[in-house]
């Protein structure tokens, strides 16, 4: 049995990876390079989809947001399912599902079986962000892991950069079915890797799964997400709302209560005690928030106030990616160096230095004025990304980082999730009696007041990590395999 299936790091020489781990690394980061590359490309395709389905943007948005719920519901499930068949099984198992999803998607002929479909893909994606995360990171060595994750980092965020471009092409010359088509030929050449590169993992015995932890879960995130949309909507809180929004609260209360007394339970909610691991979520989920509600406005501002055309969008969303890129390339770095919570200080303030800008926008701010804005943005959010994950992995014990993968995922998907919903109705109300190109602007200027929002609540928690790290010596250095060998005579 290899060191990968048997869950304990492999040796390695110096600091490079071991053969397993870059195993590890090309395969899953494949998976999520296809899984963001569709995510971004469907971002572009919202203005085509509101015409040729005949739907609202507060319908179409679903697409995306029941995606990301979908996501955030069978995240929790990975952990039992990696145990229960085998952490490379179920990532083959979710590829193949993603693939099938995806053709159903591309045959869909109104919204509702669009969105189903969506549903269908997002619960397959939920297993493969998680798993694949774990079969990489329990390959590395802890002091590895910051440069673990800004490698794996690259490719998923190259995702942003080709993406729209991509789908620009693909909108303009094959339809927006193939938007969902260009999966299957993805996910078939993974699952081919998977199993050469990495065999299969041996079963382990686990007990049955928390089905009232599940639906506890999945029904609260739907209500809260569900209130939230229609408080954008309506622009206050109403009966309806604030019913949905108590509901999901009391729900998401029971579901910790729930999970405080299982005897299995589906995650693990005391690691919040540590508060270096709680602030660190509390960024993820601001973060997700932040990236996957606020790539939904981008691209209809080119489309709807600018009348761009597909193609057109996507080059014009390139540096915003190219941001994301760099600062994922400098974000390992810069947390050994300086820790995770000066890192992700310094990339909130650039995050929300590159967000209040966009809340000025108008119908004919200039193209190249936006792009600096756009790098400035990426670069920002980027950089607190990768020491906000970084710390939450370096706050638990090594057996507990299934647990960590599985909540820092399912935290970012809910904080998409909500924010996609409310951006989105927030638009739609202010486009609704937006009759000219400038009052479009605004109601876009409107709608990043909410970003800049939620990029200042993933920038708080920042200063607790640096108060927590003050307190928390720093991870021993790595030995080269001759002092261990010394050490051990």
């Amino acid at each position: 049995m290899s060191a990968i299936e048997n869950g304990a790091p492999p040796p390695t020489t110096g600091p490079g990876f071991s053969p397993a781990l870059t195993r590890a690394i090309a395969v899953t980061t494949l998976g999520a390079f296809m899984a963001f590359l569709e995510s971004t490309i469907v971002n572009v395709a919202l203005d085509t989809l509101t015409h040729e389905l005949h739907a609202g943007l507060a319908t179409i948005q679903w697409v995306i947001t029941a995606y990301l719920l979908a996501m955030a519901a069978a995240i929790p499930i990975s952990g039992w399912a990696a145990h229960r068949f085998g952490a490379v099984q179920v990532y083959v198992a979710g590829l193949a599902v993603f693939a099938l999803a995806s053709l159903l998607c591309g045959l869909a002929g109104s919204v509702e079986v669009l969105i189903a479909a969506r549903a269908l893909q997002g619960l397959s994606g939920g297993l493969l962000v998680p798993i694949g995360t774990m079969i990489t990171m329990r390959a590395a060595r802890p002091e590895q892991m910051a440069k673990v994750m800004g490698v794996t980092g690259v490719p998923t965020i190259m995702a942003p950069v080709i993406g729209p471009t991509a789908g620009g092409l693909i909108l303009d010359h094959a339809g927006w079915q193939w938007v969902f088509y260009l999966n299957v030929p993805f996910a078939l050449l993974t699952i081919l890797l998977a199993v050469r590169l990495l065999g299969w993992d041996a079963r382990g015995q686990t007990g049955g799964l928390d089905f009232p932890g599940v639906a506890l879960l999945t029904g609260g995130s739907v209500a809260v997400t569900y209130g939230l949309a229609e408080i954008g909507a309506e622009g206050e809180l109403t009966g309806t709302t604030l019913w949905a929004v108590s509901t999901g609260a009391v729900l998401l209360a029971g579901f910790v209560f729930h999970q405080l007394r299982a005897t299995k339970p589906l995650m693990d909610v005391r690691l919040f005690k540590d508060p270096m691991y709680a602030a660190a979520s509390l960024t993820n989920f601001c973060l997700g928030a932040a990236v996957f509600g606020a790539v939904i406005l981008m691209p209809l501002y080119f489309q709807i106030v600018r009348h761009e055309d597909a193609v057109t969008t996507g080059l014009l969303l390139i540096p915003q990616g190219v941001g994301v890129a760099v600062a994922m390339l400098a974000g390992a770095k810069l947390t050994d160096r300086i820790g995770s919570g000066r890192a992700a200080l310094i990339g909130g303030v650039l995050g929300i230095a590159g967000s209040v800008p966009f809340t000025f926008l108008g119908d004919d701010t200039s193209y190249p004025l936006i792009g600096v804005m756009m790098v400035v943005r990426g670069f920002g959010v980027g950089l607190c990304a990768i020491p906000a994950v970084t710390a939450a992995y370096r706050a638990v014990s090594p057996p507990k980082i299934g647990d960590a993968t599985v909540q820092l995922n399912v935290g970012q998907r809910l904080g998409g999730s909500a924010a996609t919903a409310a951006f989105a109705v927030v638009l739609q109300s202010h486009l609704s009696s937006a009759a000219t190109p400038a009052a479009q602007a605004d109601a876009f200027g409107i709608a990043f007041w909410w970003v800049v929002g939620i990029a200042v609540g993933a920038t708080l928690p920042a200063l607790l990590l640096i108060a927590t790290e003050r307190r928390t010596p720093p991870p021993e250095p790595p030995q080269d395999d001759t002092k261990m060998e010394a050490e051990a005579l």
